[in-house]
């Protein structure tokens, strides 16, 4: 495991700056680093050369060599000159913490669309940052002429060896960016048309979204085992049933666990998108999308990148922010992905907000509790699901209305429509045909309106 020093500059009035550290102390163990040390200096600005003072670089490197570390980490997004100076002072590489989130995603990243993703956002970060990576090659020009010359071959003919490597490096970092956006605007057009085809079904769509490691994926698993419980009637210890309603639960159990997405107590965990159909039993499915995790000062260069990725929460009826109320800074991470989510335009969606892990700071009698658009909960202990599940359809489901008709069986297609789109309290086949008291779409109440009494 790499040994780091972590290195903060706590400008005047930041009041959050040891929650940063301590934030980019989980971010430097995401990537497999171990902290040496933390070397933090108050400053009213940063340096324009070295980000610390000189001082501080002398400090850095010394406690550096003592604890034996492998690189240093800087909590903010340093100018490539700034991170050019660090390295050559400290004479170990520097990252900055744009970097080390970038570097997290590689890990992580498993679909080809996040590797892809990534990618591109990689080759963004490095191509302001390649002028200085030459220094062990000549700078020497062709002579009198350097610099002259028409067009992109004379200009690069007259350049020094170092010079010529660095700008044939650039282009095929173009080139390659290029090729990444049209890859990338292929399988956006892809999932263009997955959505436009789950519009088409009528199936309300809900993302989750909020801070990394909230416990979006978490409450994702937990409402697919609950609705499998609550649509099944599942008896997890098989007592009461026969073999054969045990192999159909089996069955439909390991469906569950198939459908289930990572869960870790770890900062971005997950990164890909996935979108799961919620079938709570009463015909009132909808999906629902876990989105890759916010953090404060997230690279544009990702948001840029995971453009399409997030574009499914920007596509929702209804935003579920899934909030850790337990962390003591849980404000400012909503202030984060409210943010965000502003950036991406999807700051007008309705949004319920989710306040997890509750049965932390709270007591589990008190759970569950709704204030307003706030439900405090346990996603990990599967407190509130029941209560989560009314307040997304009270959202989703408002033009519902409740009515009774009577179908004539001539009409048997209409009984066998609403059986499967509408919520039927109650069915009773009489002498003129079925009567249903249900609740349905006002869509569906005006189309089969002849029908209702």
């Amino acid at each position: 495991m790499r040994k780091a020093i972590l290195v903060g500059v706590e400008l005047d009035g930041d009041l959050n700056f040891d929650y940063h550290m301590e934030e980019l102390k989980g971010l430097a163990e995401a990537c497999g680093m171990e902290t040496a040390a933390i070397v933090t200096q108050k400053l009213p600005r940063t340096n324009a050369a070295l980000y610390v003072g000189s001082g501080k670089v002398e400090e850095i490197r010394l406690t550096a060599e003592m604890a034996e570390a492998d690189c240093v980490v800087v909590d903010n997004s340093l100018k490539p000159s700034q991170q050019r100076n660090l390295q050559k002072e400290l004479d170990l590489p520097v990252m900055d913490r744009t970097n080390l989130i970038l570097q997290i995603f590689e890990k992580r990243a498993r679909t080809k669309e996040a590797k892809l993703q990534v990618e591109s956002a990689n080759l963004q970060y490095m191509l302001p940052r390649l002028v200085g990576m030459r220094e062990a090659l000549s700078r020497q020009g062709g002579g009198a002429g350097a610099g002259g010359g028409s067009g992109a071959g004379g200009g690069l003919a007259n350049r020094g060896a170092g010079e010529q490597k660095l700008e044939l490096d650039r282009r095929k970092i173009e080139k390659r960016i290029s090729e990444l956006r049209r890859d990338l605007e292929a399988i956006e057009q892809d999932r263009a048309t997955q959505r436009q085809q789950r519009e088409k079904s009528e199936i309300p769509s809900v993302a989750l979204v909020g801070y990394t490691n909230a416990g979006k994926s978490t409450l994702l698993n937990s409402m697919l085992d609950f609705c499998y419980s609550e649509d099944t009637g599942a008896d997890i210890s098989g007592v009461g049933r026969n073999s054969a309603e045990n192999t159909r639960s089996g069955q439909a159990r390991k469906s569950v666990e198939e459908k289930k997405v990572l869960e870790k107590d770890m900062l971005f965990a997950t990164l890909d998108t996935t979108v799961r159909r919620i079938s709570p039993g009463d015909n009132r499915d909808f999906l629902l999308s876990d989105t890759v995790g916010f953090i404060d000062r997230l690279p544009h260069t990702l948001i840029k990148a995971f453009r399409s990725t997030l574009a499914e929460a920007c596509g929702a009826d209804l935003l579920l922010q899934v909030v850790d109320y337990s962390d003591p800074h849980h404000r400012e991470q909503m202030r984060v992905t409210e943010d965000t989510l502003r950036e991406l335009g999807a700051e007008k969606i309705p949004c319920l907000f989710i306040m997890n892990k509750a049965d932390l700071v709270m007591e589990e009698s008190e759970l569950p509790k709704i204030v307003g658009d706030k439900i405090f909960l346990s996603a990990k202990k599967q407190i509130g699901l029941d209560e989560l599940l009314g307040l997304i359809r009270e959202k989703l489901f408002a033009d519902y209305v409740d009515c009774e008709m009577l179908i004539p069986y001539t009409d048997g297609g209409a009984v066998a429509y609403l059986k499967e789109h509408a919520v039927v309290h109650s069915l009773e086949y009489g002498a003129d045909g079925a009567f249903l008291k249900l609740c349905c779409k006002k869509s569906d109440a005006g189309r089969y309106g002849k029908y209702v009494v």
